[in-house]
């Protein structure tokens, strides 16, 4: 299972968002560590990453108080204020962070390790909704500023999977019924359309495009189509059968439903939307 950092903050949520300051600042506070930063001072900076050798947790962070400037070669490509979240992609890939993150003035946060935030979820599962439709804000953004057109084609895309063997066993048994099959070539989604249902792959090979270029395939275990069904918006890429395919097909209530009863479904999935927020941002790079 993967995990969180994307250090780039995202644009105002927009109104289908389900993010809430005030929910966030509950989640945080019973669980978090809240710290205290001076004006000008690092929280962290570009390239860091996280050693378990040396006791150096990866964290994300609220903003109680101040304002915090991210900053990507030394030029400020976004701002954290008040009740925004940000760092939360460490937490999650335990990649190096994409951007140093100042205080802009005197700023307070209550900030989460990897390992708190894990267990944070299991006790409010539902939170990953919050969080999933921050990186959707993100991966909103990271698209919108590729060229007109798009991200180049790469035929050696990387695949994607989230689910195990056991784990898709157990979703197979319990979603039986909605389980569907499409023939080689068959658009799933389409980009632009409105979204209703998300996918778990069950066999078969898929091919993810957006603007008409290949950015990700997606095997056995793969998930698509969840972003729309956090943010109620249109589908962001085309998503297309590269072999006969199986799939489980999850309406919105049901996955909601989901996501409350079973903390490892909505960790995974958190995991595999913020691996995606990465994705398309280095794309863009």
């Amino acid at each position: 299972m993967s995990d969180l950092d994307f250090s780039k903050p995202a644009s105002e949520p927009k109104k289908t968002s389900v993010y809430d300051p005030a929910v966030a600042m509950e989640f945080f506070g019973s669980t978090g560590k809240t710290e205290v930063f001076k004006k000008g001072a690092t929280i962290f900076a570009e390239n860091e990453k996280g050693s378990r050798l040396l006791l150096q947790r990866d964290k994300m962070y609220l903003l109680l108080d101040g304002e915090i400037n991210m900053i990507s070669k030394n030029q400020v490509i976004g701002t954290v204020r008040k009740g925004e979240i940000f760092g939360e992609m460490a937490s999650i890939s335990h990649t190096p962070r994409s951007a140093a993150a100042v205080a802009n003035i005197d700023c307070r946060v209550v900030s989460l390790d990897d390992k708190q935030l894990q267990n944070a979820l299991r006790k409010r599962p539902d939170f990953a909704l919050m969080l999933m439709s921050v990186m959707i804000a993100r991966i909103r953004k990271a698209i919108g500023e590729m060229g007109r057109d798009g991200a180049a084609a790469d035929a050696n895309a990387r695949e994607s999977a989230v689910f195990d063997k056991t784990a898709r066993s157990i979703l197979a048994r319990a979603l039986a019924q909605t389980t569907v099959r499409h023939d080689r070539g068959t658009a799933i989604v389409k980009e632009g359309q409105v979204g209703v249902l998300m996918y778990v792959v069950l066999e078969g090979r898929l091919a993810v495009s957006i603007r008409g270029k290949l950015v990700e395939r997606i095997g056995p275990g793969g998930v698509f189509g969840e972003m729309a069904l956090v943010d109620r918006t249109p589908r962001l890429a085309t998503v297309t059968a590269e072999t006969p395919c199986a799939l489980l097909a999850i309406a919105r209530n049901t996955f909601l439903d989901l996501i409350r009863a079973s903390p490892d479904f909505a960790v995974s999935l958190l995991g595999a939307v913020g691996e995606r927020a990465r994705f398309i941002a280095s794309r863009d790079k």
